[in-house]
């Protein structure tokens, strides 16, 4: 395999591009699987549709992927601050005009080929690039209140507060995501220590003023909390309650590839809930072996940003990496019954099309971070060896 991957000049965590192909294929099986009542609904029984659909767009994904994991990752440092303030009058129009799918605007429709475009997907992207961009520049005054922590927590603040009135649960991942990677750069932990505070008081005050003049989805939210903790019969308990019949019924080896029942009942079967059909179809082995290659992710994750030298691109490559490992255990979560109901997808296995593309940019960039790690390696190993301290 390895062999394989070098031969058609994939460079970078090899490891991680085999990641990468399981995940594409197991996304390919269950996506099939799991569109069978969508296609009768949608497509007059038509069930290749969906199938050929995400496979473009999977193929698109690993072009991309394949494409951006050979650009320098020094690169990133200036896109994020095109892609931040691109993302700010998205995320506004997205709130004010967007189109309106499941009780959310979260989607932009793009004209003449009348696609919709997420742009809360661009946003964390571009945060994500922008928060290691600003630590690394900044880790001579790391610990300093007004030099560094205000310059990078100010677009955090200002980018979930415009995700979180239509997808709440996307702000607060984000939100974690970029705590975690300011820890990792070396901002001090009483700021950190207040904005874990602020967050808490923040979240909660905006929920309940929303939900006391109904706002956004406030009682949406509300609602599946409840639902969550009593167990109600509402559309959020209902969700729960046939994700749960899935997971019981698929035991330890599954029923088989095809064979979901659930995929008639379970609402979204193809995104939010296909962590449940991939237990369902392959039992608790598929699902370890499905929670095992995103761990495995990022322990590679964490072994590039070791032999990275340079700050941002170490930054970079963990922060992408905890974005998408948070987001899969989310998911997940959800779908055993240990997390309310959040409308997350499943990284590189959900049906979606900004998601798949952003994800695969995404993982092409930690993977450039690793073909420049390696690089400097061998340069190193074909150099006189020189003992020095850090």
């Amino acid at each position: 395999m390895r062999a394989l991957l070098q031969h058609i000049h994939l460079k970078g965590d090899k490891t991680i591009w085999l990641i990468v192909g399981i995940l594409t294929v197991i996304s390919l099986l269950v996506v099939y699987s799991s569109t069978g009542t969508l296609a009768y609904k949608a497509r007059g029984g038509n069930t290749e549709y969906y199938l050929i659909k995400h496979g473009s767009l999977a193929i698109i994904g690993l072009v991309l992927m394949y494409f951006v994991h050979h650009l320098p990752f020094r690169y990133f440092s200036r896109v994020s601050q095109l892609g931040l303030w691109l993302s700010v009058p998205l995320l506004v129009y997205t709130l004010m005009k967007g189109t309106n799918l499941n009780e959310a605007s979260r989607w932009i429709t793009i004209p003449i080929i009348n696609q919709t475009f997420q742009s809360s997907d661009l946003a964390k992207l571009a945060l994500i690039m922008y928060i290691a961009r600003m630590l690394a520049k900044k880790q001579e005054e790391i610990k300093s209140f007004r030099e560094a922590f205000v310059p990078i927590i100010l677009p955090v603040a200002v980018i979930c507060a415009l995700i979180a009135p239509a997808n709440l649960s996307t702000a607060m991942i984000l939100f974690m995501t970029c705590l975690l990677v300011m820890f990792i750069g070396r901002i001090s932990l009483r700021y950190i220590g207040l904005l874990i505070i602020t967050g808490i008081l923040g979240i909660g005050s905006f929920v309940f003023v929303s939900y006391q003049l109904d706002l956004f989805r406030a009682k949406t939210w509300v609602s599946r909390v409840e639902n969550f903790m009593n167990t109600d019969v509402s559309e959020e308990a209902y969700q729960s309650q046939q994700a749960k019949i899935a997971v019981a019924t698929g035991g330890l080896i599954g029923k088989g590839p095809g064979k979901s029942t659930q995929r008639n009942f379970l609402p979204h079967p193809y995104s939010d809930f296909i962590y449940a059909i991939i237990i369902e179809e392959y039992g608790l082995l598929g699902g370890a072996f499905v929670l095992l290659l995103y761990l495995g992710l990022l322990y590679r994750v964490i072994r590039i940003v070791i032999k990275t030298p340079q700050a941002f691109g170490a930054l970079l490559a963990i922060g992408l990496a905890l974005s998408l490992v948070i987001q899969a255990m989310v998911n997940m979560a959800v779908a055993v019954n240990l997390f309310p109901v959040t409308g997350q997808t499943l990284p590189l296995l959900s049906m979606g099309g900004t998601s798949i593309l952003f994800t695969s940019i995404a993982i092409g960039i930690i993977l450039s971070v690793s073909r420049e790690s390696e690089g400097d390696e061998a340069e190193t190993e074909t150099q006189t060896p020189v003992h020095a301290t850090a």
